[in-house]
Formats: structure tokens, C-alpha cells, sequence
């Protein structure tokens, strides 16, 4: 039986916890091509990693979990993540006979600069998390005590082992009565699109706030794709009409979901962005303003929004200014180096929020 879990009275009182996999991120300086590199710039990221370090910053009681290799980047890893206040007791330092290839994941980052974009490539194949035996984890005791579970579309494409057991992790979590998030997080260099919308198919019935739902819709119906122009989804910058309808759909057919939300991006070039967001709460639709930033880094941008919105959603903020916060969340982290979003300063969010900005550009 699944329980419903409405939001603690108290404010800010819940207690966070996310799986995924943790990665060095390279990087050449000063916006270097990754070809002609003779040095690189070492970091520490991942969606759900990010997430955890942006709550904690801003002083969610925010734990992380995945598999880490018993070495000395793997302890590195989860040293950077400590040292940005999240708790990492039930990170696993796998030993060699329980993940043999024994390695991180690794992605390289060129950082775009003007007309050039940035540009990832990525060396995770057999990392430690991917060759662990997830059966040996009691999911009970892993959420006990928490209120908040949060999972991406991510970490199943890595591996089989990891979708059957974050899929484990939701089904345990409505048991438990958490409030569960997930973001779609759609990765073409990690599965095909037909695989992730099969999966997130499976997923959805456990979803209290979902994000990442662009520019496809999440579950495999072949009676959908008689239905006009939603045959295609939701396009990258839809309408305030046209994402209404696309939230419109997702709650008839999954009225589980208490929150839908995504952001909208507007790349003038690789060097400055716009950002909005569209938000599906208590039967309602709300736009964000328009935020224009130049870009120091733009990768963890969505997670600084999604970040930003639970952070907002446990400290039961209005509708508007939730959506608001997690935009202004998001302008901010582009602003920083590395893949979180390590502002400790709610009130800098807060004030960026209310500056004056205007729907359009």
C-alpha cells in the first residue's frame, strides 16, 4: 500500500537523501580544447551528488549514497562532497573483488565560450557503481529517517543493476511514506530514447515531483500518438498554453504527481543564456520570469533548479516564488566553477528572485 506524505508543518525540517554515481570531472583551463591539452582542471559532479551539495549549502540535513572504489580518487570524491556538509555514511568503498574494474566514472568537460558550445565526453563504462550487487543493500535501512527521496533518469542508464535497484528505492519510499522527486534527465550518450521512456514508464506511479520532462513525453502509449501534434512532445520553448496542456496531460494520467516542473532555456550564445521555468502545483500553471545571465559554467544548471525548487517546496514557499527561487537558483550557479551549486546564502537567491525582470527578453 502506498502511503500519501504531505509536507512537514515545520519548514525546512525534512531530511534529504539521493542515490546516483559521482564523477571526476576534467576540465582544460581557460576554455582549452581537450585535444590540444597539456594540463586539466579536477572536480567532483554528478546530477545527484549536485543536488545533495546544493541543499546542504543552504542547510538541508542532505545525505548522498552511491558506490565509490576503496582508493584514493574514490575517497577523494567523497571528501569533496563532506566538505560542502553532506553526510556520505552510506557511501560504499567498494573493495576490488566486489567491483573488479575498481574505477571511478570520469567525464571531460570543454567549456564553451561564444558561438562555441561546451561539449562532454564521457569515460564511465565499469565504474565501480555499475559493477556493484545492489542486493546486498537493505533499502529499508537505507531510507529509514528520512523524508525525502530524490533519483534521475541518469543513474539506471548506466547499468542494469542500478535500475533495478533505484526502482527498488522508489517502491520502498512510497511504502515508507516519502516524498519521492526524480528528474528525467535525458543522456543520448547513455541510452536510446525509447529505452528511457520505457523505464520512466515504470517510474511515474512513485513520482511526487518530477522534473526534466523536455522535449518528450515519459510514458509508452501507442494511443498517444494519434493525438495531433503531442505525438511529438513538448517542444524545447513551448508556450505557456502548450506546456499547460503537456502538465494537463501528465496529471490525468498520473494524478500521483503533487508538482511538475521544467525550465526553458534561451542560448544566445555560449556565453550567455536566459532562463524560465514552467511549474504544475495544486491545479495551477505558473511562469517564472525571464532571467539573462552571462555563463561561467553552465554544467549542473538544471540541477541547481531542481535543487533550488525542493529547497523551496520543504520551506513552503508560494507557487511563484518556488518556481521564482529555483530559477534564480539555477542564474546563479552559472555564475560558478565546478558542477554544484555551493551559494550559502539563501538570501542572495532570494533577492535575485525579486530583482525586476521581464517575461520576455
Amino acid at each position: 500500500m502506498l502511503h500519501s506524505n504531505p509536507l512537514p508543518k515545520e519548514p525546512g525540517g525534512q531530511k534529504f537523501i539521493t542515490f546516483g554515481e559521482i564523477l571526476l570531472r576534467l576540465t582544460p583551463p581557460n576554455y582549452g580544447k581537450i585535444r590540444v591539452a597539456n594540463n586539466f582542471d579536477a572536480s567532483y559532479g554528478g546530477s545527484e551528488a549536485n543536488i545533495a551539495l546544493a541543499l546542504a549549502n543552504l542547510g538541508v540535513d542532505s545525505t548522498f549514497f552511491s558506490v565509490v572504489p576503496n582508493n584514493s580518487l574514490g575517497k577523494s570524491a567523497v571528501r569533496a562532497l563532506r566538505s560542502n556538509d553532506v553526510h556520505c555514511t552510506p557511501v560504499i568503498l567498494s573493495s576490488k573483488e566486489e567491483t573488479p574494474t575498481h574505477r571511478l566514472g570520469v567525464y571531460y568537460l570543454e567549456t564553451g565560450y561564444g558561438i562555441r558550445p561546451s561539449k562532454v565526453t564521457y569515460d564511465r563504462l565499469h565504474s565501480a557503481i555499475t559493477e556493484y550487487d545492489f542486493s546486498k543493500v537493505d533499502v529499508d535501512a537505507l531510507l529509514e529517517g528520512y523524508d525525502w527521496l530524490h533519483l534521475s533518469g541518469i543513474t539506471p542508464a548506466v547499468s542494469a543493476g542500478c535500475a533495478e535497484f533505484l526502482l527498488k528505492c522508489m517502491k520502498g519510499a512510497k511504502e515508507k511514506g516519502l516524498t519521492v522527486s526524480f528528474d528525467g534527465n535525458f543522456r543520448s550518450l547513455l541510452w536510446t530514447w525509447d529505452q528511457a521512456r520505457d523505464y520512466c514508464t515504470q517510474c511515474l506511479p512513485y513520482m511526487d515531483v518530477l522534473f526534466g520532462i523536455e522535449p518528450y513525453h515519459l510514458w509508452k502509449d501507442e494511443s498517444d500518438h494519434a493525438k495531433g501534434d503531442w505525438k511529438d512532445g513538448v517542444p524545447l520553448q513551448p508556450s505557456y498554453e502548450q506546456q499547460d496542456e503537456v502538465f494537463q496531460r501528465f496529471i490525468e494520467r498520473y494524478p500521483n504527481l503533487k508538482c511538475i516542473a521544467r525550465h526553458v532555456r534561451y542560448a544566445h550564445s555560449g556565453s550567455e543564456n536566459s532562463l524560465k521555468a514552467y511549474m504544475w502545483y495544486q491545479g495551477h500553471t505558473f511562469e517564472s520570469k525571464l532571467f539573462t545571465f552571462n555563463i561561467l559554467d553552465r554544467v549542473g544548471g538544471g540541477d541547481a533548479f531542481a535543487s533550488g525548487l525542493i529547497y523551496a517546496m520543504m520551506h513552503n514557499y508560494k507557487p511563484m516564488d518556488m518556481v521564482n527561487f529555483a530559477v534564480a537558483s539555477s542564474a546563479i550557479k552559472h555564475t560558478i566553477h565546478g558542477d554544484g551549486n555551493i551559494t550559502d546564502d539563501v538570501e542572495s537567491i532570494r533577492n535575485l528572485m525579486n530583482m525586476n525582470y521581464d517575461i520576455k527578453r
